[in-house]
């Protein structure tokens, strides 16, 4: 990992995380996320995270408990906030200047709903030509009206195991063996 430039982005608002939204195992998710962030900032890896400004919908406003970040992950002072304004976290935002700005050529991504707002930005960030690694077991959703949300969870890391990316790469792989490569 010595001279690569990555980036980890987290997604997780208290709105996403609601007693009529539960998600599934949010407690791990949160775990790894930590931890993961953990190596990023010792690695001097930066970290950033979302938060989804809802105001032209009226939710997920600035400033409200919903937009709040969930309280059990650990946010550092050097780490980077940027709202977002769609599922796409690309569109309308101030990401892709950041990533431009600190020569970012990969990403690893986590964070809430697998199959919009993470789906949208591994969608967005391949046309990007960004180099992609999905944490498997860092993304989470909730209950869909057709399928259990490990079954989500499961279909979309199927899916981008099976993508045909642009210039850049996209590999899904578990919090185990992300660690292993990135503790040097």
């Amino acid at each position: 990992m010595k001279n690569k430039k990555a980036l980890l982005i987290i997604d997780m608002q208290k709105g996403s995380f609601t007693p009529e939204t539960p998600r599934f195992d949010t407690n791990g998710i949160v775990d790894r996320i930590n931890s993961l962030a953990e190596i990023f900032r010792e690695s001097n890896l930066p970290v950033i995270f979302i938060q989804h400004d809802g105001t032209e919908m009226n939710e997920f406003k600035p400033n409200t408990t919903e937009w709040e970040l969930l309280d059990d992950l650990k946010v550092n002072p050097t780490d980077i906030c940027i709202n977002k304004y769609a599922n796409d976290v690309f569109y309308n935002s101030l990401l892709q200047s950041k990533l431009t700005k600190l020569n970012i050529n990969e990403l690893f991504i986590t964070g809430c709903a697998t199959d919009f707002c993470v789906e949208s930005t591994i969608q967005s960030a391949l046309t990007k030509d960004y180099n992609i690694i999905v944490v498997e077991d860092g993304h989470t959703t909730g209950e869909r009206p057709h399928l259990k949300a490990e079954k989500v969870i499961e279909h979309y890391n199927w899916v981008w195991q099976n993508m045909i990316p642009t210039k850049g790469k996209i590999e899904v792989k578990n919090f185990e063996e992300i660690k292993k490569v990135l503790i040097f």
